[in-house]
């Protein structure tokens, strides 16, 4: 199981001009191999006009799927310098588009992998990177006697809320890190005199407060 892992925060653009070429930078998180062409799509629509654009994407928590596009760049000159950056940077789940817009001079092979890769990283740069750990996700069940005094409790603990739900009694939803559950437990018990209901409901990944 993977416990902690490194994205982007938000999508992110940024635009550097070597040579008189302008390349525009863009890299966004993802979920799925299919917001990722989502993504390029939508850039490549923006940029009809351009001279390149040059894509490449990992999904996965274990980089599962890796593609790049030159997009009629010379072979190893565009599309992997971009996919080096992201492997480098040991991001999962991250799109990086980098438009060109020719400016009249020729760069070689080393000089449009150089400008592929600063496009890259100015572009990781501009969305952020962030470490997600994993986080159980724990319905707590109180009276409502209780609810200031658990709710405080929790925020003070550095426990985030996802929710409260207010029935006959009222239900947290709380998120927990990883291997902090047992501890969480005795918490809640001790806060509530034992006069609660402990559920774990399910996990999901969110920023590390750490990071």
């Amino acid at each position: 199981m993977t416990i902690e892992y490194k994205t982007l925060l938000k999508p992110g653009e940024e635009e550097i001009v070597i040579e008189k070429s302008r390349f525009i930078g863009y890299a966004s998180p993802v979920n799925s191999e299919e917001e990722a062409l989502e993504f390029i799509e939508k850039i490549k629509s923006r940029h009809k006009d351009a001279t390149h654009n040059v894509t490449a994407y990992v999904v996965g928590l274990h980089n599962e799927i890796q593609r790049y596009n030159d997009d009629g760049e010379p072979a190893g000159t565009a599309g992997v310098p971009i996919l080096e950056v992201i492997k480098k940077e040991d991001l999962r789940n991250t799109v990086i588009v980098v438009t060109r817009y020719f400016g009249g001079i020729k760069l070689g092979a080393g000089g449009l992998i150089r400008a592929y890769t600063r496009g890259a990283k100015i572009a990781v740069e501009a969305a952020q990177v962030v470490h997600k750990r994993l986080n159980k996700i724990f319905e707590v069940v109180i009276s409502y006697t209780l609810l200031g005094k658990v709710q405080n409790e929790i925020i003070q603990n550095g426990y985030l809320i996802n929710e409260i739900k207010y029935d006959t009694l009222v239900r947290l939803f709380v998120f927990v890190p990883i291997n902090k559950e047992e501890q969480f437990r005795k918490q809640v018990m001790d806060w509530t005199f034992a006069k609660c209901e402990i559920n774990e409901i399910g996990s999901r990944y969110l920023p590390s407060i750490s990071s």
